[in-house]
C-alpha cells in the first residue's frame, strides 16, 4: 500500500535526508523532524529549497533533512552572508538556515544582527542548547550564569537572549519554541516559511550529553515545567479553507501575511499583541525576571519591506542572466567614469 502523499504527489520520505548521527534524544532531532513535516504539509518541492548552516551540532542538521534540495555548510558564524549571496542569486527559492547558539550568538553575532536588519525572506532557526556540544561541553553565549560544567568551572556571565537580539536588530518575525513541543514548533515553522522577511525562531533544544541539568532552562525537565505559551497558534495557508480544529471558544486574533495566509492566535492567560515591539520586549524581560520560558509568536510585522523590495532587481534570477545582460555596455561605463571626474 503506497504511503500518503501531499498535494504535489510527494511522500514524507521525499523530505528526509541522510542517516542521522546526532545523539539519541537530542532536541535537534525534533527540530529537523518538524522542518520536514512543515515542508511536506506546505507542499514545498525539495528541489526549490536551499538549506544553509555554519558549524556545530545544529549546523549538521541540513545533512539529515531534505536531501533532494540544495545545501551549503559554511564557516563558523558565517552562514548569514553565505545565505544572503545565494538569495540574491535566485529569489525564487525557499531559504532555510539552521544555526546554533554558538554559531549565532558567539562567533556569528555580528552577522546574525545584520541579517536581521536586512530582512531577507528566510527561515532562521537557532537550535539553542546553551553549550558547545560538538566540542564536548564548553560554555556558549546562552549558558546561564552560575551553571557549572565538569571541566569548565562556573559560568560568570549573563546569557545572550537570541529573541532580544533579533528584536533589537529589527527582525520582522521573532518566535521562541521548545523542542519538546512539536505541535507549536511545526506551526511556527509553517508560518515562518510563508513570512516575506527574516523569521527567527529560537528553539530551546536540550543537549542530553552535556547540558540536560534539571534546574537549568535548557533541560527537558525545566522547559516542560516552566514553559509559558503566549497563545495557542494555528497556521492557515491561503489555499486551504480556514478551519480551527482544536481551539475552544475564546478571544482570537488573526495576523494576515503577504500571501493572505493567516496566523491565528488564541488568547490564553493574558492580552498580548504580537505586532507590538514594545510588548515583545516587555514579555521577554518579565520572563527573564521570573526565570520562565515564554514560547510562541513573540513579534511579527507582515508589512515591512524585505531586502529585495529595496532594490530595483529584475524578475529573472540573477544566476540565469548571461554575461551580455550582466555586463554594462562601454558607453555606460564611460558615462559613470565621467561622473566621477
Amino acid at each position: 500500500m503506497p504511503d500518503e502523499t501531499n498535494d504535489i504527489g510527494l511522500e514524507r520520505a521525499d523530505y528526509q535526508g541522510s542517516p542521522n548521527t546526532l545523539c539519541k534524544g537530542c532536541g535537534h532531532n525534533a527540530i529537523i523532524g518538524q522542518i520536514m513535516s512543515a515542508c511536506y504539509e506546505l507542499n514545498l518541492r525539495p528541489e526549490e529549497i536551499v538549506r544553509y548552516s555554519g558549524i556545530g551540532c545544529s549546523s549538521k542538521a541540513p545533512t539529515y533533512m531534505l536531501k533532494r534540495s540544495f545545501g551549503f555548510n559554511g564557516l563558523h558564524g558565517r552562514m548569514p552572508s553565505l545565505a544572503l549571496g545565494a538569495m540574491f542569486a535566485d529569489r525564487t527559492l525557499t531559504n532555510i538556515g539552521m544555526s546554533g547558539d554558538g554559531d549565532t550568538a558567539s562567533i556569528g553575532i555580528g552577522q546574525f544582527k545584520h541579517i536581521c536588519r536586512r530582512n531577507p525572506p528566510m527561515l532562521y532557526i537557532v537550535g539553542n542548547n546553551g553549550v558547545y556540544g560538538l566540542t564536548k561541553g564548553q560554555f556558549s553565549a546562552t549558558t546561564e550564569a552560575g551553571v557549572s560544567f565538569k571541566r569548565q568551572g562556573t559560568s560568570r556571565y549573563l546569557p545572550v537572549d537570541i529573541c532580544m537580539e533579533a528584536l533589537a536588530s529589527n527582525a520582522s518575525f521573532v518566535a521562541r519554541s521548545f523542542a519538546g513541543d512539536p505541535k507549536q514548533l511545526r506551526q511556527l515553522i509553517k508560518a515562518a516559511l510563508r513570512h516575506q522577511g527574516i523569521s527567527v525562531i529560537d528553539v530551546i533544544s536540550p543537549c542530553v550529553s552535556f547540558y540536560n541539568f534539571a534546574k537549568n532552562l535548557h533541560s527537558y525537565e525545566y522547559a516542560r515545567e516552566h514553559e509559558i505559551p503566549l497563545h495557542e497558534l494555528e497556521f492557515v495557508p491561503t489555499d486551504h479553507q480556514i478551519m480551527i480544529k482544536d481551539f475552544e471558544a475564546g478571544t482570537v486574533r488573526n495576523v494576515k501575511l503577504h500571501d493572505d495566509s493567516i496566523i491565528r492566535l488564541k488568547k490564553l492567560d493574558k492580552e498580548y499583541d504580537p505586532t507590538s515591539r514594545w510588548q515583545a520586549f516587555k514579555v521577554l524581560e518579565e520572563a527573564e525576571e521570573h526565570h520562565q520560558l515564554v514560547t510562541g509568536l513573540i513579534y511579527v510585522d507582515p508589512d515591512i519591506p524585505s531586502t529585495f523590495d529595496r532594490y530595483d532587481l529584475v524578475e529573472e534570477p540573477l544566476n540565469r542572466l548571461g554575461n551580455g545582460r550582466l555586463r554594462p555596455p562601454r558607453e555606460s561605463i564611460d558615462q559613470i567614469n565621467q561622473m566621477m571626474l
